[in-house]
């Protein structure tokens, strides 16, 4: 057995794409397009992971979306995404000058969570370990839930 992807469901493909591309860093690797079901796929994955993905098609970030509106709601038995990043402090910065909230800031140099724009969490981790700890982020407060 091996994983394969995790399936989100969007509601603003703009949005969503913005965020998870160029705010996040992922990049659409293959896109589906199903008229008859009326929806559009968009599997993402991490620069360093692309290469894996076009050899075996995982791991992915799966985003559908259907055409005819609907609310989604998120239930409390999922909890979030995580992402190992480069440089969380500099991350952070960039997606809350895109006006994205912070939920809980990188306080400890290492581990910060924010939301997509259709409310899923994501768990953001420093790479090989934490940073100093730094301002704004030791005395910024938590933000909502994640």
């Amino acid at each position: 057995m091996r994983y394969l992807h995790t399936m989100v469901r969007i509601s603003d493909v703009d949005a969503s794409l913005h965020f998870y591309c160029e705010l996040l860093g992922l990049e659409v690797a293959k896109t589906i397009e199903n008229k008859k079901g009326r929806f559009t796929i968009y599997f993402l994955s991490t620069p360093s992971d692309r290469a894996h993905y076009e050899e075996t098609r995982s791991p992915a970030l799966e985003l559908t979306h259907n055409w005819d509106p609907e609310e989604y709601e998120t239930g409390r038995s999922f909890g979030h995404l995580a992402y190992r990043v480069d440089e969380i402090y500099e991350l952070c910065q960039r997606l809350m000058d895109a006006g994205v909230t912070i939920n809980r800031p990188p306080r400890d140099g290492n581990m910060a969570f924010v939301r997509s724009p259709d409310g899923i969490s994501i768990e953001l981790l420093q790479e090989g370990g934490p940073k100093a700890i730094a301002e704004p982020w030791a005395s910024m407060p938590n933000s909502g839930s994640w």
